[in-house]
């Protein structure tokens, strides 16, 4: 099996025109990649994620190690056979769960070790265990074990976990045994720009067919991830793809194509649909609010998603209020395909030579959380995971 490779088919005011090709199939950047964490986009079945437009997906490897286990994933074919998903994934290595779970874990030169938020038994992922555990999966795109530091973390700090980052993606690129997969390299460096180009181009120097960028999104000012994100970006091989981790908020997708990004994934579209929370195109909305107690027409008027479609704003309100369980699944169709098609929709712009004009349309009618109240939510939520494993 040949592993998946990457067209640059063109450019337009930053934003990048490509094709991810694998043996599953042709996936178009940029993209954004609903998240499976456990082999399953909460609330959905894989019938809703084709018929909403979604063509990659990502998974966890960190928990699917724990529940149900690599090796069983593996005897039933493979992440794609067990979730009965046919087109291309990515698995990303449990670096993230290094930063997230933080009472859980020890971070060493060797590896990370876990105590499972399960049942408390220890697991050590070193960067060669997590490339077998991600080859036993078979995802197509795959990532080494790096380590994230928290925003606000000292430099020192910072530079140390960039070093281990790098000393760890040349042990995954040794530990490999299979072919058919693409490794990416992670970028780290905080929000210091000369370390985020100390590890850029140590990164680049290893050879990967693919680049990510960590770290950001973590709690730090948009201002900052922005200004991270451009740096890095410039500073990676324009024939491969550039990946950045943990991003999913319309805003900042529209901000970070315009700096060259590729690939996204983010919780948040599936999470706050959970929660009530749905996307607009004037922005983020609540259902449960009062005021959509009787509106007869869709939560957006220029959605296309199953729930826009066949579903009224009270309908939805009422769900909510009664928790009955539709309304997660009805809220999860509709944040995710808006998102999907936010990303179609800055293809299209930027293949007909106009996403500087789609960008600056988008910003003046979408309105994001409040800067205070979006950062409270994340150290809220990432409090949440910590404690919830």
């Amino acid at each position: 099996m040949s592993a998946p490779a990457f067209i640059l088919r063109g450019a337009d005011s930053g934003a990048r025109i490509g094709t991810l090709e694998t043996t599953r199939g042709t996936v178009d950047t940029p993209v954004f990649m609903p998240v499976a964490t456990q082999g399953s986009v909460k609330a959905l079945d894989p019938a809703d994620l084709r018929g909403m437009g979604a063509r990659l997906l990502l998974g966890n490897t960190y928990h699917l190690y724990l529940r149900p286990g690599v090796e069983l994933v593996r005897a039933f074919g493979g992440i794609h056979r067990f979730m009965a998903w046919d087109g291309p994934t990515l698995t990303d290595s449990g670096g993230f769960q290094g930063f997230s779970l933080e009472r859980l874990r020890k971070v060493r030169e060797r590896g990370i070790l876990f105590k499972s938020h399960l049942d408390g038994s220890e697991h050590e992922f070193t960067p060669e265990a997590v490339v077998a555990h991600e080859e036993a999966l078979g995802a197509d795109f795959i990532m080494p074990l790096d380590v994230c530091e928290p925003a606000g973390a000292d430099r020192s700090a910072v530079e140390a976990s960039l070093r281990r980052t790098l000393r760890w993606a040349r042990r995954s690129l040794s530990a490999r045994s299979r072919g058919g997969q693409a490794l990416f390299g992670i970028v780290q460096g905080g929000v210091f720009g000369d370390l985020r180009e100390m590890s850029a181009r140590g990164t680049v120097a290893l050879g990967f067919p693919g680049y990510a960028i960590g770290g950001l999104s973590v709690g730090e000012p948009k201002s900052e991830m922005y200004d991270m994100v451009e740096l890095t970006a410039a500073l990676l091989p324009s024939d491969r793809p550039r990946y950045l981790m943990g991003v999913g908020s319309p805003e900042d997708l529209v901000e970070c194509v315009a700096r060259g990004i590729d690939m996204f994934d983010c919780v948040l579209p599936t999470r706050i649909a959970r929660n009530g929370a749905l996307f607009t195109q004037d922005g983020r909305v609540n259902v449960g609010a009062a005021r959509f107690r009787t509106t007869a027409g869709p939560i957006d008027e220029d959605c296309d998603c199953y729930t826009c479609s066949a579903f009224s704003t009270a309908y939805l309100h009422h769900l909510f209020r009664a928790k009955e369980l539709l309304a997660y699944r009805l809220a999860t169709i509709h944040n995710l395909r808006f998102v999907l098609r936010l990303m179609e929709r800055m293809r299209e712009a930027a293949i007909a030579g106009e996403f500087a004009s789609f960008r600056r349309a988008f910003a003046q009618r979408f309105t994001p959380p409040d800067e205070g109240v979006r950062r409270e939510q994340k150290r809220k939520w990432l409090a949440a995971v910590r404690r919830s494993g």
